[in-house]
């Protein structure tokens, strides 16, 4: 199946673009995409464990299962000031 991510703020910097069309096994979850993007960009590794990730409107667990086509944004942690 195929996702369409969307990068933001030092998130975007790190891989040098905005949004990504990543390739994934049926039922894969955010964890496995996480790893796939990580592993296409590797400067987001450092990363990895801070990472947000929303699908739709809703941010979601490593676990959650993703569908096809589904719109998934990537974040860092939301700081305020």
């Amino acid at each position: 199946m195929r996702v369409h991510v969307e990068l933001y703020a030092q998130l975007r910097e790190l891989a040098g673009l905005s949004t990504m069309q990543v390739d994934l096994p049926d039922r894969a979850t955010v964890a496995e995409l996480i790893e796939q993007i990580c592993q296409l960009k590797p400067a987001l590794g450092a990363h990895d464990k801070n990472i947000l990730v929303g699908v739709g409107v809703d941010f979601v667990q490593r676990d959650h299962v993703l569908s096809e086509d589904e719109e998934i944004a990537i974040m860092p942690p939301v700081q305020g000031g």
